[in-house]
Order: structure tokens, then C-alpha cells, then sequence
């Protein structure tokens, strides 16, 4: 396939372009706000055409695909001028600032016939599946409960418009809520009914939040407990599911690197379990290939974007009112 980049990002380049070559893809051209920064992006990656126009990226020959990390609020408009233009879309999440604007999306790509895919990275880690088949296996019995705990610190090279620009979809909720909610309901394959939740921003936070804590009670009755944060320096993250008959244990495994500890516990014993590392977005990368191809589904499709998104947006309303929220999924799910 060959791709062109919207938006010359940090995750671009560290991450995205190695998992499209590595696939044996080309990526042909890439998008930005400032052509200064455009070329000095292409250079430095390899790509041949830089500029600062979504027409004119989404016109470069036999273009396939396009790849979407640019600021939140502008998610929406660049993938609806790639699904127009009939190109297959990886939009990083959230896939807008909105539901009702990432069911558009979902629906014009249907409509479009084109692939249409979000970028959650952490269905794709191999430790996330092995507690995916744990889970389907009964290893646990009956889940009653999770916790997430998804704290961290934000590099400063990945702070500005994240901790200051609400407008630019600022805040720890958009940035890893919406992570938690895809890890969630791949994990129990049910999405979240009510939410409540409690926002901070007196550290980093600067007119948005930089820390929540939130409760989501699930169809089924299982209840989940998360905690996201940009300040948390010292804390690491993970996640457990605890049920009838054992506790899942997973340290470390909220994460773009394919790292992390998993343990079951029944009792007073621990066993270990082994997965096979994989890189994250390598798979994200071959899965959406083959769904572009006609064969099977990406990791994470649009409606999984949305799913996430509606997640993230009630706990953003939950924290506001202080009232137990319902979340609205925009009539898709």
C-alpha cells in the first residue's frame, strides 16, 4: 500500500512509518500545518512529496491510504476529505471531538466502501490478548470486577497543546480515557452503560484536565474502576480483572512498547503467564492491510472508535455535573 501522513508527528515517525515499511508498504507523502516543518519532516524520514494541503496529498498518484495523528479537532474534516476521496483512513483517536461527528465518519466510510480504522494500540499488544483468551477461557470464572490504573507521567515533549488547548482536544480524558474504554470492552466484549467520575487539573492541567478517576458499570453487572493521568511519575501502570474463581494481575501493559508482566492468583499462589512480544503497531499496521484488501477486519475498526469516544465523553460529563451519566454511543452501537 502506499500511504500519505496527515499530520508530521511524533508517533509518525517514532512509531507509525517503521510499522508501514516493515510491512513492506511505502509511505509516499505527508501533510502538515507549516511547509517548514513539513520539509524538514520529510527529509529527516524519507518521504518524497511534503505539503501543507490535504488536496494536494490526497491527489498524489495511486495513493492508497492516509494515516491520521494531526491535533483532535481536525480528525473529522481530514478523514471525511480522505473517505471523499475514496482512500482507505487510520485515524488516531479520539476519532473526533465529538460522537456525533465519528458516526459520520463511520457512516461515510461505510457508504464509501473504503476501510476505515482507529488506532487503538493496546488490543494489539500480546499481553492484552493473552488476557483476552484468559478471560473467553473462564481462567477467572465470572468476572466481578476491573481496575485500570493508567497513570503516568506526560513527557514534556509531548505536553503543549495536550495540557493548555481544550479547542485542540486537550486533556487527559480525550488522550487516555478513550484507550482504557477499547482496552475494556475488548477485554469483556460489552460496553459500558452509566459512568461517574472526578476531574483534577491543578498540576499540570492548564484549562483542562490532567487527572480523573472514574466507575463504569457494565451490562452484565461487572463494575470498572480507572484512574488516567499526566502526573503520575512513580506509579506504573496496568490492569486486573478479579472473579469467581481467580484475580488476573497484569503490571506494566498499558503501554506502546510490547513489555509487561501478567499473574493469575487463586488464593495465596501466583502463576505466571507467557505471551510472545509483538510490536504493537506492526500488527495494527498488517491487520489493517488485510481489511483493506478484503480480508478480515482491522484490530480496531470505526465503530470501536466510537465506542471509545462515547466512553471518554461521558465521563467528561459525568465529572462536570457530578451525576451518575448514561453513555451515548450516537445510535451505532
Amino acid at each position: 500500500m502506499k500511504w500519505g501522513l496527515i499530520g508530521a508527528s511524533a508517533i509518525a515517525s517514532g512509531r507509525m512509518i517503521g510499522a508501514f515499511r516493515g510491512n513492506g508498504d511505502e509511505v509516499v507523502a505527508v501533510q502538515s500545518s507549516g511547509q517548514a516543518h513539513a520539509d524538514k519532516f520529510a527529509s529527516e524520514n524519507d518521504i518524497a512529496f511534503a505539503t501543507t494541503t490535504i488536496d494536494e496529498l490526497l491527489a498524489q498518484p495511486d495513493l492508497d491510504a492516509v494515516y491520521i495523528s494531526s491535533t483532535n479537532e481536525k480528525h473529522f474534516p481530514q478523514a471525511m476529505a480522505a473517505i471523499a476521496a475514496g482512500k482507505h483512513v487510520l485515524c488516531e483517536k479520539p476519532l473526533a471531538m465529538n460522537v456525533a461527528d465519528a458516526v459520520a465518519m463511520v457512516r461515510a466510510a461505510e457508504e464509501a466502501g473504503v476501510t476505515f480504522a482507529t488506532n487503538h494500540h493496546l488490543r494489539n499488544a500480546a499481553s492484552h490478548r493473552a488476557i483476552h483468551d484468559l478471560l473467553k477461557d473462564g481462567a477467572i470464572g465470572e468476572v466481578l470486577s476491573a481496575r485500570v490504573f493508567h497513570a503516568v507521567n506526560l513527557p514534556q515533549a509531548l505536553q503543549g497543546w495536550r495540557v493548555d488547548n481544550a479547542g485542540a482536544g486537550g486533556g487527559v480524558i480525550l488522550d487516555i480515557v478513550v484507550h482504557d474504554a477499547d482496552t475494556i470492552r475488548f477485554h469483556l466484549d460489552e460496553n459500558p452503560v452509566e459512568v461517574v467520575a472526578m476531574t483534577t487539573g491543578q498540576h499540570m492541567g492548564q484549562g483542562v484536565e490532567d487527572s480523573v478517576m472514574s466507575i463504569w458499570s457494565m451490562p452484565s453487572g461487572v463494575q470498572v474502576q480507572t484512574h488516567e493521568s499526566f502526573t503520575h511519575a512513580h506509579a506504573g501502570t496496568g490492569i486486573e480483572f478479579h472473579g469467581t474463581t481467580g484475580s488476573i494481575f497484569a503490571r506494566d501493559v498499558m503501554s506502546q512498547r510490547p513489555i509487561g508482566e501478567i499473574s493469575i492468583r487463586r488464593g495465596l499462589d501466583y502463576t505466571p503467564v507467557t505471551f510472545e512480544a509483538e510490536d504493537l503497531y506492526a500488527r495494527s499496521v498488517r491487520l489493517f492491510g488485510q481489511a483493506a484488501a478484503g480480508q478480515g477486519r482491522p484490530a480496531a475498526d470505526g465503530r470501536d472508535g466510537v465506542a471509545s469516544l462515547a466512553v471518554a465523553d461521558a465521563v467528561a460529563r459525568a465529572a462536570a455535573s457530578g451525576q451518575r451519566t448514561a453513555v451515548d454511543y450516537g445510535g451505532l452501537l
